[in-house]
């Protein structure tokens, strides 16, 4: 019996994600970076549920039509012989690490763009107002971002012929990396100098979440860092420091990113963003 004829793959993504966001939340308590501004308590509250909203929305879409995720998406593209993978003889490995790193890039440059066009920035400001980062800001995004991504995650699994376990442990990976390089954890300097050079770390996206402009629109990578290098956006450090760096965006330096509400809304309002 396949992966996808069970529940299995909800319940190993369910037990990994519960396992990493523990290990993360742990870790900030025994070496937390930085001393957050805001309650903890109302920040989780708040974005625990969105991302509970976004999964539920994402099953929503899932309803209407089994190819709209990413899972199945793959499985109807290899039972349909589509894309790229369908048509060679290569090991499942090879293929699993190939679709691991191209879907990879395309969520970088669905990062890119979120950043550099506005109707995807609307959006995508949900996450970067989180007036602290640390493992729930990992989780932190606007429902319709999910769903948006989701779909674009989609056209990639079709396009290249991604077989279902490989999106599955793509999603682990991504889910992991996430929850890991948004952590309020003090890595020593010489571990987060060894993992950087392969993988996005705590210190690295940090920088990313920075209320300087030139900041925030750098180091766009949730799992490999190697794309940030290649195309020019790698920015090794903040300019005021870890400690002293501010998080955030200017034009919403104030609890109302804390408040679900607001969080929720915030794309629909008068878009203010400062250079």
């Amino acid at each position: 019996m396949s992966l996808l004829d069970t529940t299995d793959q909800t319940t190993l993504r369910l037990v990994a994600f519960i396992a990493i966001f523990a290990t993360m939340a742990g870790l900030e308590r025994l070496l937390p970076k930085r001393q957050l501004r805001a309650a903890i308590a109302k920040r989780w509250l708040t974005n625990l549920s969105i991302t509970v909203i976004g999964s539920l929305l994402i099953r929503a879409m899932a309803l209407l039509s089994s190819p709209l995720a990413a899972i199945a998406a793959a499985a109807y593209g290899t039972a349909h012989g589509i894309g790229l993978f369908n048509f060679t003889t290569w090991p499942l490995w090879i293929e699993a690490l190939f679709s691991v790193i191209v879907l990879d890039f395309a969520l970088w440059l669905q990062h890119l763009v979120s950043h550099k066009w506005s109707p995807l920035w609307r959006l995508h400001q949900m996450h970067h107002a989180d007036v602290d980062i640390d493992v729930t800001t990992a989780i932190r995004f606007h429902p319709l971002e999910i769903a948006l991504s989701m779909l674009w995650k989609i056209v990639w699994v079709l396009a290249i012929g991604a077989s279902a376990i490989s999106v599955i442990v793509f999603e682990i990976i991504l889910n992991g990396c996430a929850m890991f390089n948004h952590a309020n954890v003090a890595l020593p300097g010489w571990l987060d100098r060894i993992l950087r050079q392969v993988i996005v770390t705590p210190d690295m996206h940090r920088v990313h979440h920075s209320i300087d402009r030139r900041e925030h629109d750098s180091n766009y990578g949730f799992n490999l860092s190697i794309w940030d290098r290649l195309f020019r956006t790698y920015c090794a450090q903040p300019d005021l420091g870890h400690q002293d760096m501010v998080i955030g965006l200017k034009p919403y330096q104030s609890e109302a990113p804390t408040r679900l509400g607001w969080s929720l809304l915030v794309p629909f309002k008068p878009l203010r963003r400062e250079d």
